[in-house]
């Protein structure tokens, strides 16, 4: 086997960075962000927001500026562009900047409609920290969008910039560590990351994913011909579970897997069920690594079932991916297609799934923020699902329009929930390993 994907970038990154300061190497995941963007008709980016409305009057938004370029100042990632270099995929340091501003609410029209609106027309060229609030026509609430480039965060990250965002804005003055100490501990971490994927493009590594994914039935994901550009046509369902206890929380997320591979069974938009390519974030900082607020997950790929699938075996087969769950997605998608499969790497679904117990909630003005989630915004894949674990499990899916009828999503989320909760009526003996993000 040549050398891996990783190791050919890296060689070409020593090429053109020749030791500059200001240049850094982009971690795999960072990597099919810059992809991704570019591939996109619009050049939009990968947005992470999060929602929080305050009572009426809560939020400074000159108080939540300082605080947001201060936060900014503490980690290379949110002062960071990705950029190309004679064709190599790099991340260019800049001074720090948040864009922090209200938005105005037309006649009429509502804070989330705004909000929903300003994050479609995100530019790339940008910090990649943005605060946009919405003061509604309700008298008695206000909606704060934290939004973050994707190339510049994790669920981790999250954590951090809440945790932060929050200390920073109740001190209101210049503190926390140096530029030059953030940017020692972000380039470390990189570093090992980098390494830790070198490593897990083994030839045993490129073996596991070719079996895994040599099926694959190919496109189901590619958008419709002919599709109008303009603001997404997404609809969206939401279900409260009650929170999983004891043996049933390592359960939840291969019951997730396989609940989210039934959907897929009734979305005609999603591919072919048996061969659908359903993918998740998942990883953490390499052990020993600074706990730098950045983008180190990867992509995992789970080929959905065309049956329901007995959670003890899938759990088995989860555990197996997580053992390669550092091989970078181009070199899984090269494994699938050495094996056979015709996937182009697009994917058919997504599912996300946050612990809200590692997220410190976003205190401003002594107020903590109400969370709150919006529909409407654009998908990179014909339907996604959303699982946030809490003091309830709230399940989010999300359908593209044009890929599949209402009808057909209604079908698809009622065999979703009924799945999932079969699974964990069962609560098996078994504890998730690594950290989802």
């Amino acid at each position: 086997m040549s050398a891996s994907i990783t190791a050919a970038y890296l060689t070409r990154f020593r090429t053109v960075a020749a030791d500059s300061a200001e240049l850094l190497p982009l971690t795999g995941a960072q990597r099919r962000f810059a992809l991704t963007r570019r591939l996109d008709p619009q050049g939009r980016p990968d947005v992470v927001p999060l929602f929080f409305g305050y009572p009426h009057g809560t939020v400074d938004t000159a108080r939540l500026r300082r605080a947001a370029v201060r936060l900014a100042g503490r980690h290379p990632a949110l002062r960071g562009s990705l950029a190309a270099l004679r064709g190599t995929p790099v991340l260019r340091l800049g001074d720090p900047s948040a864009d922090v501003r209200e938005i105005p609410v037309p006649p009429g029209g509502t804070a989330e409609d705004a909000l929903r609106h300003a994050l479609l027309a995100w530019p790339a060229a940008g910090p990649p920290l943005r605060l946009l609030l919405a003061r509604g026509t309700a008298p008695d609430e206000e909606l704060l969008a934290v939004a973050l480039d994707h190339a510049a965060c994790d669920e981790q990250s999250l954590g951090t910039v809440t945790a932060e965002l929050a200390e920073l804005y109740a001190a209101d003055r210049p503190d926390g560590p140096t530029p030059a100490a953030g940017l020692a501990a972000y380039r470390e971490a990189v570093e090992l990351q980098l390494a830790a994927e070198v490593r897990a493009s083994s030839p045993a590594a490129f073996a596991h994913w070719g079996a895994r994914l040599g099926r694959l039935a190919g496109d189901g994901a590619a958008p419709p011909p002919g599709r109008a550009a303009g603001p997404p046509d997404t609809g969206m369902l939401t279900r409260r579970l009650p929170a999983a206890t004891g043996a049933a929380r390592g359960a939840v997320f291969p019951a997730l897997l396989d609940a989210v591979s039934a959907a897929a069974g009734r979305l005609p938009g999603a591919g072919a069920a048996n061969g659908a390519a359903l993918g998740y974030p998942w990883g953490g900082r390499p052990p020993g690594a600074p706990a730098a607020l950045g983008c180190f997950l990867n992509t995992l790929v789970h080929p959905a079932a065309a049956s329901p699938a007995d959670l003890d075996g899938l759990s088995a087969s989860w555990w197996d991916d997580l053992d390669h769950a550092d091989t970078p997605f181009d070199e899984v998608v090269h494994a699938a297609r050495s094996a056979g499969s015709r996937w182009s790497g697009a994917l058919d679904g997504l599912l996300t799934f946050e612990d809200l117990h590692r997220r410190p909630p976003l205190v401003l003005g002594g107020t903590p923020g109400r969370e709150t989630h919006l529909a409407g915004r654009p998908l990179t894949a014909p339907f996604a699902v959303s699982a946030s674990h809490g003091e309830d499990l709230l399940v989010r899916f999300a359908w593209d329009r044009t890929r599949s009828t209402d009808d057909a999503a209604h079908g698809a989320f009622d065999a979703l929930l009924g799945t999932l909760r079969h699974h964990l009526a069962a609560a098996p003996d078994a504890t998730a390993p690594g950290r989802a993000a």
